[in-house]
């Protein structure tokens, strides 16, 4: 028996030995795949800009997209939102909410880059993939207006994701394709729009580029100017000096005032504005001068005031899309917000997760409207009462 219990003991000891091999080894691999995954972090933040452009810059020549023949914003099929349209992705609402039954403004909504493709300059009217990004941000950003008007949405051959990662000539080609279709498909909404109803223009990224570019060049000194009740230019940078004072109308700078712009940029906390900040102070306004060093509009969505903070428990309702974007989750006092000096929207330090769609830098660019989306709601409901008041 005692032979018996010393052969135990020795299989417990090779066993155990086995066992604290494996362990180590383990450990290693554990290791090993942690420093990879340190350096390739490492490697990510110091090369991201230029990972960036190697997958979303085109490395064709810019090109015309054509249209087909007869083509026109007269045709209902050249708009993702209008009120004559079925299935309308602007007038979607969270749980507690509706769209107005009696709308007393028309607004005219651009929405932000979602072709990403690097095939093209800029994207066929009718590509499939970009179409359904559109009508996402449509349903999660322009429904944020339905409480007060109907919602004009044009599709239009925007310009790729690449193009605002590059100096080069053909991304301001681009952008000029883009906003030709933008200028035609804003003056058929004046032309079709009742005349009798406030105005509200409104834009998200590209589309606010245009929007700050139809300002300047036609709302400005166009016979509607009158009509603006409020312009959303939300996600783009608007220098208080080299840019503002060419767009017609002044900033907000408290809540309830009608007849100016909004801008804001959402980043959480630590920010690092430095993928914004290396174009913007290089490159010059619309008034001719640098916006180097200069400050940007920021209106605070939850207090509706240029330049001041209000902690989470003012936000009155955040939407938190699920992966695909086809679902939200309606959240309130979920983030605060604050103007910093530079004029950027910071969010805090640990806003909810938003998934993969969070930008280097702590970028929460893509939520601009989310993030705020029944303040939003509840400013253009005042700033039109202000409007019709008048």
């Amino acid at each position: 028996m005692l032979r018996c219990i010393n052969e135990d003991l020795h299989r417990i000891r090779r066993c155990a030995w086995s066992g604290a091999m494996l362990a180590r080894r383990f450990l290693w691999v554990v290791a090993g795949l942690t420093v990879l995954f340190i350096i390739g972090a490492i490697g990510y933040k110091l090369f991201e800009m230029q990972l960036m452009r190697i997958a979303f810059v085109p490395k064709t020549e810019f090109r015309d997209v054509p249209m087909a023949p007869g083509s026109s914003y007269r045709n209902a099929n050249l708009w993702i939102a209008r009120p004559d349209i079925g299935g309308n992705p602007s007038l979607w609402t969270p749980d507690g909410t509706a769209p107005t039954r009696t709308p007393r403004a028309s607004i005219f909504f651009i929405h932000p880059t979602s072709f990403l493709e690097r095939s093209a300059w800029n994207a066929p009217i009718d590509d499939r993939e970009s179409q359904q990004r559109a009508r996402l941000f449509v349903r999660s950003q322009a429904s944020a207006f339905n409480s007060v008007g109907e919602v004009w949405a044009p599709k239009y051959r925007q310009a790729a994701f690449g193009a605002f990662l590059t100096t080069e000539a053909n991304a301001g080609r681009a952008l000029d394709f883009a906003y030709r279709d933008v200028l035609a498909a804003y003056e058929e909404f004046l032309r079709e729009a009742p005349r009798d109803r406030p105005i509200i223009l409104a834009g998200h990224s590209q589309g606010s580029l245009h929007l700050t570019r139809l300002l300047a060049e036609r709302v400005a000194n166009g016979p509607e100017r009158g009509r603006i009740a409020a312009a959303y230019v939300i996600g783009w940078p608007i220098s208080l000096t080299a840019d503002l004072p060419s767009l017609g109308l002044p900033a907000c700078e408290r809540a309830g005032e009608a007849g100016c712009i909004l801008s804001w940029q959402s980043f959480a906390e630590p920010a690092d504005p430095k993928m914004v900040t290396d174009v913007y102070d290089q490159s010059r306004g619309r008034t001719g001068v640098s916006r180097g060093g200069t400050r940007m509009l920021c209106v605070n969505p939850i207090t509706g005031n240029a330049g001041d903070a209000a902690p989470a428990s003012a936000n009155r309702g955040t939407l938190i899309p699920n992966e695909d974007f086809s679902a939200a989750e309606y959240r309130r006092a979920a983030v605060p917000a604050r103007c910093d000096l530079r004029g950027f929207l910071l969010i805090g330090q640990s806003p909810p997760d938003f998934g993969q769609y969070v930008l280097p830098g702590n970028n929460y660019h893509v939520f601009d409207y989310s993030l705020f989306w029944a303040n939003i709601r509840a400013d253009a409901e005042a700033r039109l009462a202000t409007f019709l008041a008048r």
